[in-house]
């Protein structure tokens, strides 16, 4: 829906621009300046819609005629803006204002204030920022993952619950109440948490620069952290606060972001993610993953990769501790009772080769599976070497023991071949002893302890 606009508006490109002069990000709105002849100047005046038309005085009606607003043409307005906020567009009003002026420097002296009141509603505009069709998905992997997606957005309240709702960030039946936590606005949400505290708090140790941000009010940000998800007509530093408050809960946070003022959020966050083809080069250096594709699925697939590595890491080690404690066992029990050990040292390079290359690689380099994301993220404290992987460990090596000293003290009179214990020179014949315990601790133990380090990631995922 537009209001129509006066001719002399259509013209405005012929004339000479003084420049996009009153520009802030916590203000909303942006005015530009414009002469043309006759010292004329005009004051251009687009931004968040509820805010400019607060600003106005008038409006173009369809005629093209100047009306005064009255309270009856601003509840009319009112509904555009709603109705436009409900099918998930972003609304912005333009207005204008004409002055005429001396010079150049006297119009930009006038300041802000002067050329952002009484203005004339020109129209709002509503602008649509079609959703991605893979983004619901990605959405629904993330709550089964155990992340809790939250959108901070500068839109208006009712645009950004549509929006929240097509993403499924917000159930499509949830409905706003003022005191809900779910769904708040920038302002409230920097009242209700206290703002930052850049001192220490009382019975926490000080660091040495004691002025590190803190939240204000702990115990009403728990709340908010709780059921937030949804955070409307936000500024930057509500991003930061929240992040903030995330961080010092104990919580890992990933944030995205793409523009200039999103820089101190992505920096403080665990992991920043900035947008590859539309970020500013100032998001790029803060962050720590750019997405080249400014894709949200491919967050998920950070996530995946992530975890896979943490797993292929317990993996590697949890087998190099089985074979590695077996192998010293072997060798200081063949050192105390047989004073010789059973593996000479070309085989303990073999076994050394195998093991701790192609075995460990294989378990170290598994590619990433969508069964990583059907169980819930590790905690800042987990431990690398789990008291499971522990008990795995030992029991794996117990077993590994028990059957290569049957192999090494039983194993001619089972097999029956030839001893390699205390021979004055090994041969062809009384090597192979020694070889079937060299065999047995390569081959008969190193697929059983893959199947294990694999079962037991899998039990705990």
């Amino acid at each position: 829906f537009f209001f129509q606009a006066e001719d002399g508006i259509r013209d405005a490109q012929e004339s000479r621009g003084l420049g996009d002069v009153y520009k802030r990000q916590n203000r909303k709105r942006m005015t530009s300046l414009y002469k043309s002849g006759n010292n004329l100047v005009r004051a251009y005046v687009k931004g968040a819609s509820e805010i400019v038309l607060g600003l106005c005085k008038e409006v173009i009606t369809a005629n093209g005629q100047r009306k005064r607003i009255s309270s009856q043409t601003r509840e009319e307005i009112e509904k555009v803006i709603h109705s436009f906020a409900r099918q998930s567009l972003r609304t912005i009003g333009i207005a204008y204002k004409e002055v005429r002026v001396t010079s150049d420097a006297a119009a930009e002296d006038l300041g802000d204030e002067f050329f952002e009141s009484d203005l004339t509603l020109i129209g709002i505009a509503g602008l649509k920022d079609p959703i991605r069709p893979e983004i619901r998905g990605a959405i629904e992997k993330c709550k089964i993952a155990g992340i809790t997606v939250r959108m901070v957005t500068g839109d208006n309240l009712e645009t950004a619950m549509a929006i929240a709702k097509d993403c499924y960030i917000l159930p499509s039946e949830f409905s706003y109440n003022q005191n809900s936590l779910q769904v708040m606005e920038g302002k409230q949400f920097r009242e209700f948490v206290g703002g930052l505290s850049y001192n220490s708090a009382p019975g926490q140790s000080k660091k040495e620069d004691a002025d590190w941000p803190q939240v204000g009010n702990l115990d009403n940000f728990r709340q908010v952290a709780a059921n937030l998800r949804v955070l409307a007509r936000s500024t930057p530093e509500d991003k930061y606060i929240l992040v903030t408050g995330l961080k010092q809960l104990g919580n890992v946070v990933a944030v995205t972001g793409d523009g200039t003022n999103d820089a101190p959020a992505l920096r403080k966050a665990d992991i920043g993610f900035a947008m590859g083809i539309q970020g500013t080069e100032v998001a790029k250096e803060a962050a720590g993953i750019i997405l080249l594709d400014d894709n949200f699925n491919s967050i998920i697939t950070a996530v995946k990769y992530g975890r896979n590595i943490f797993d292929c890491i317990r993996k590697f080690l949890q087998f190099q501790l089985t074979v590695n404690i077996v192998a010293m066992f072997m060798a200081f029990l063949g050192g105390v009772i047989l004073r010789e050990s059973p593996l000479n040292a070309i085989q303990m390079l073999w076994v050394n080769l195998i093991m701790d290359t192609l075995a460990s690689l294989a378990l170290a380099t598994e590619k990433p599976t969508e069964e990583l994301l059907n169980r819930k993220p590790y905690s800042r404290t987990e431990y690398l070497i789990t008291p499971g992987m522990y008990r795995s460990v030992f029991c794996q090596a117990i077993y590994q023991i028990v059957v290569l000293n049957i192999i090494l003290f039983l194993g001619p009179s089972l097999l029956g071949i030839p001893s390699s214990i205390r021979v004055d020179e090994l041969n062809k014949k009384n090597m192979v002893h020694y070889t079937s315990v060299s065999y047995t601790h390569l081959r008969a133990h190193e697929t059983p302890e893959h199947l294990v380090c694999r079962l037991l990631l899998e039990k705990k995922k």
